[in-house]
């Protein structure tokens, strides 16, 4: 039998996990957004995301080529968005190759096209696809 006890503690238990489990998702959220927002209108537009792009291509760039190969981009995309964002087909991407494909990504994280993306916009699939490239 079940005793009023556990019942209590059940209850409490879920109740805290329903709100926690939101902050903690919100938490996540936000910190993508601080780390890109640079002007902290609380959302993120292309031009930030595309200087945040840029730091990350720099520091990726570890051989000091110009571009970045399978290797160095290592699980931020895929081999088919390698190539298809590889114009020249040299299996690499330059800088303006990067930062085109973010454009590319951010335009699809952007359904409203308003050019800037929240929290919402982020955490969608094409927004997460886009946070890998900026992180």
């Amino acid at each position: 039998m079940i005793s009023r006890r556990t019942i209590v503690f059940s209850l409490t238990a879920g109740t805290l996990l329903a709100t926690a489990l939101p902050v903690f998702a919100q938490s996540r959220r936000s910190k993508s957004i601080q780390m890109l927002d640079t002007d902290n209108d609380g959302t993120v537009d292309l031009a930030e995301a595309k200087k945040a792009a840029s730091a990350v291509f720099d520091k990726l760039e570890r051989d000091k080529d110009g571009t970045l190969d399978k290797r160095e981009l290592s699980r931020r995309v895929s081999a088919k968005d390698l190539a298809a964002a590889d114009p020249d087909h040299d299996g690499t991407l330059t800088k303006d190759e990067y930062l085109a494909l973010v454009e590319q990504r951010f335009k699809a994280a952007d359904p409203d096209n308003d050019g800037t993306l929240d929290a919402k916009e982020l955490n969608s699939a094409a927004g997460r696809s886009l946070l890998r490239l900026l992180r």
